[in-house]
């Protein structure tokens, strides 16, 4: 399940003064009182992944942006529609911005997708260590790994124990490597991730699976919006 939160800037606001733990902040301050309100010191993984601001632009006074929120947790995105519902207006930091549309969707569903976030991989996360292919040139690493964190989080969310042989998906279009960089608390780090034009499974013997990780998104830090994939057209 998904929601398209459609808002204006009330002040002209340069694009890099919102990043992702202000979006990530405005999610956990409508789960205040209501039964999620803790959600954000649960450990282990959260199920839900956030949009950029799009168009992608800088915010100007008046002028029409959108986020997406997404999750398998239906309570979870009718709690965050309602919350959005009831206020005109909301924060993204210091910044404030008036409600247009609350609209709650399920994308229809398809055999390939499209990364709508970067995909983020710890190569090794004691050391915070991200996976980059420009760097390592080794794909199958990209290849497991996505697929063990995947079937990590299907299990874990379901209680199943559900596997399967052959790669998570069957052809790769790719488009290129970022680094996005995130500050909290005056510092600032670096997270490395790759994005995708096409993720494409030619044989989906699991739906469910491939539905789930549609809402809930692809490798790490999905709650701090990374990893978020849409259905291609």
């Amino acid at each position: 399940m998904r929601i398209l939160l459609k808002f204006k800037a009330e002040d002209n606001i340069d694009y890099d003064y919102i990043n992702k733990h202000t979006l990530q902040g405005l999610i956990y301050s409508l789960l205040n009182n209501t039964p999620f309100e803790n959600y954000h010191n649960m450990k282990g993984f959260k199920y839900f992944s956030f949009s950029n601001i799009f168009p992608v632009s800088n915010l100007k006074k008046g002028e029409s942006k959108n986020i997406i929120i997404s999750s398998p947790k239906q309570g979870f995105i009718n709690i965050l529609s309602k919350e959005l519902k009831n206020k005109n207006y909301f924060y993204l930091g210091k910044y404030k911005m008036k409600i247009e549309q609350i609209k709650v969707f399920q994308p229809k569903f398809n055999r390939r997708f499209i990364t709508s976030t970067p995909i983020v991989l710890f190569e090794n996360n004691v050391n915070n260590h991200y996976y980059s292919l420009k760097n390592s040139n080794d794909f199958s690493f990209f290849l497991e790994r996505v697929k063990d964190n995947a079937l990590k989080k299907y299990n874990s969310y379901f209680g199943e124990n559900y596997n399967f042989e052959g790669n998570i998906f069957d052809r790769f279009e790719y488009n290129r490597e970022v680094a996005v960089r995130v500050k909290k608390e005056d510092k600032m780090f670096i997270i490395i991730g790759t994005l995708w034009k096409n993720l494409e499974k030619f044989n989906m013997d699991n739906k469910k699976f491939y539905n789930f990780i549609m809402d809930c998104g692809l490798g790490e830090k999905n709650s701090l919006g990374f990893g978020m994939v849409n259905p291609v057209r």
